[in-house]
This record gives structure tokens, C-alpha cells and sequence, in this order.
């Protein structure tokens, strides 16, 4: 039995309500080291605060990478708290990069309420979210083994950045023709922008435990398969979720003419003449999301990702973890893959 076939374990939810309690005051004494200014931005992408300083209780996001970072020093035997830097570092890099993703795509609003940028402007967006990386190096130099994690970040972040490089130039590739992107050039993409800062998050957790090299690669690797695999179910979640519960419209991903996996799979079969019309106009995103179905897309988009899961398995299978820890990394993994479907 997969992930993509079970209930998620009840565990999930009360490992990230564990770590978000343990971080919380670790992050909230960093970021309030920042300019007050930069510093109420911050906040407000957290979703401490209105717009002004107001106290709020928005929806600040699960906490996915610091569970990570956190169960990443317990699998390598070390306390949970020697987790919670690594885990501040990449929860304040999570939050640079969502600020300046929001920029790049246009996307007004996060997490139902206006995007930083649309609420104080461009330019302070990119500042707070410049603070934000600057505050994530300084939390891990403070550290001991903070220079092997800063290395462990700065790799990270390169692959960041390349993956986004690759996913914005790939919106004005052909759908059809030699130039088309395929889907191998989509995982690779999606392991850079999605699963370097999931791998990182992890396997830093475990960096500052002190693991040792060969355990910190494994769960570097884990984490990687974990962002391809979470990156295609937010895809396949883009064109057939349910608006209710993901926030967003039904064949949102389509209308925008993204090139998600399952739209890049059924673009590999015969249907790819009558598909790539259909999705370059974008005026009926209902008769594409079908196409793309009849043709296979969906089905190969949850096999491709199921593929990523049974990978993530074997990498934590690969080294010895503490058992308990370990448990607790597969709950979170099978949860935050599985969602809605």
C-alpha cells in the first residue's frame, strides 16, 4: 500500500504541531532582531500580524520544513532542540522565497490574504525578503557546525535558484515540437525548486545533530524525492482539486497555461494536435482537463509520483535512524503527499 492509497497516519498533524510549539519562540526572538519595519513584513508573511502591526492569527503555512529540520536531528540520534536552529534557517529561507516567488509570478494574494508585495509594495517585499536570507546565514553561522551548514544551505539555495530559472523559462517553450519541455526536464526542475529546499531542511536538521556525512545525504535525498513527488500532486490538485479545500479555482493551473506534469505527460501521447490548441488559447480549461485525463496525464502524474515515494523509503531505509524519529519523518512524507486525493 502506498501513500497515494492510504489514510495519513494521525500522527502527522501532532508531529508538526510538536515542532511548530518548539520553534516558534526560536523564530520569533530571530525575527525580531530585524528592522522594525522589515521586521512587521516579516510577521505579516508569517501571519503574526496585519498590515500596521495588529496582532493576527492568519494562516502562516503548515511548518513542513521545520518538522523536517526537527525530526532530521532526532533520526541522527541528536535532541530535538539541536533542530530548531536548522529549522529557524529554513523557515526564514522558506519565506525569502515566497516573497520573491509571489514578485516573479504575479501572485496577489497567500494563503487567502494579500501577498506581501500588494501590501506594502514591491520593492519593501524584496528587502524583507533579502533581511530574511541574510537572517537565515547569520542563525546557522551562530552555531556549532554552523560553516557545514551554511554549505549545506548555500547548495541548497543554488539549486533553488536554478529550478526557478528553468520553471520561468519554461512558460515560453512551445507546448508541441522539438522544443517542447519533457517531463524529465519537469522533474529536474521540480527536485531543484521544490526538493533542495525539502531535502536541505532535513538533512541540516541533521547536520547541526551531528550526523555524520552519509546520514545527511540520505536525508537530503529523501527530502528531494519528497518535493517531486509533492510538486506533481500539487499539479495534479492544480487542474482536478477541490477549490474548497485547496483555495484555488478548479483547472486553476490550466486557465494560467502552466506546464504541470500531467499536462506535459498526455502532450507525449497522440492527443497532443488536439491538446496543444486547447491549452495555448486556454478558453475552455474543462475540455483540456478531460483530454488530458482520457490521454493518461493524471494517471501517469500519480505513478510518477508514487515512483518518488517508494525512493524516499529507500533513502531512509539506507542509513540507520533513530526508530522513532524515522516513523514520524514517513508520517509527516505519507501525509503532506498524499492531501486531497
Amino acid at each position: 500500500m502506498t501513500a497515494l492509497d492510504s489514510t495519513a497516519p494521525v500522527l502527522a498533524p501532532h508531529v508538526l504541531d510538536r515542532c511548530r510549539a518548539l520553534v516558534r519562540p526560536a523564530l520569533t526572538e530571530a525575527v525580531g532582531r530585524l528592522h522594525p519595519w522589515v521586521g512587521e513584513m516579516a510577521a505579516y508573511a508569517f501571519g503574526w500580524c496585519e498590515v500596521g502591526g495588529a496582532p493576527a492569527a492568519a494562516p502562516g503555512g503548515k511548518g513542513v520544513r521545520q518538522a523536517l529540520a526537527v525530526l532530521g536531528a532526532e533520526a541522527a540520534g541528536a535532541p530535538r532542540r539541536a533542530g530548531v536552529a536548522a529549522a529557524v534557517a529554513v523557515e526564514l529561507v522558506h519565506t525569502f522565497s515566497l516573497l520573491h516567488d509571489d514578485i516573479m509570478d504575479g501572485d496577489a494574494a497567500r494563503r487567502r490574504r494579500p501577498a506581501v508585495w500588494r501590501a506594502y509594495g514591491t520593492g519593501p517585499a524584496v528587502l524583507a525578503g533579502d533581511a530574511l536570507f541574510a537572517l537565515a546565514v547569520e542563525t546557522l553561522a551562530a552555531q556549532p557546525g554552523g560553516a557545514r551548514g551554511v554549505r549545506t544551505l548555500s547548495a541548497a539555495l543554488g539549486d533553488l535558484v536554478c529550478g526557478q530559472a528553468d520553471d520561468l523559462l519554461f512558460a515560453d517553450r512551445p507546448w508541441t515540437g522539438p522544443g517542447r519541455v519533457r517531463p524529465d526536464e519537469y522533474r529536474a526542475m521540480a527536485e531543484r525548486k521544490t526538493g533542495s529546499l525539502l531535502g536541505c531542511a532535513a538533512a541540516l536538521g541533521g547536520v547541526l545533530g551531528g550526523a555524520a556525512a552519509p546520514t545527511s545525504a540520505a536525508l537530503d535525498r529523501a527530502g528531494r524525492h519528497l518535493g517531486v513527488a509533492f510538486q506533481i500532486v500539487d499539479d495534479v490538485l492544480g487542474i482536478w482539486g477541490d477549490p474548497a479545500v485547496t483555495g484555488k479555482p478548479v483547472h486553476g493551473d490550466l486557465r494560467e497555461r502552466k506546464k504541470t506534469f500531467p499536462v506535459l505527460a498526455a502532450l507525449d501521447t497522440p492527443v497532443a494536435p488536439r491538446l496543444a490548441p486547447l491549452l495555448e488559447s486556454g478558453a475552455d480549461p474543462g475540455a483540456a482537463a478531460a483530454l488530458i485525463e482520457q490521454a493518461g496525464g493524471r494517471a501517469a502524474a500519480l505513478a510518477e509520483a508514487r515512483r518518488h515515494l517508494t525512493a524516499v523509503d529507500a533513502a531512509l531505509t539506507a542509513v540507520p535512524l533513530e526508530a522513532e524519529a524515522a516513523a514520524g519523518l514517513r508520517s509527516l512524507l505519507d501525509f503532506l503527499v498524499r492531501r486531497d486525493l
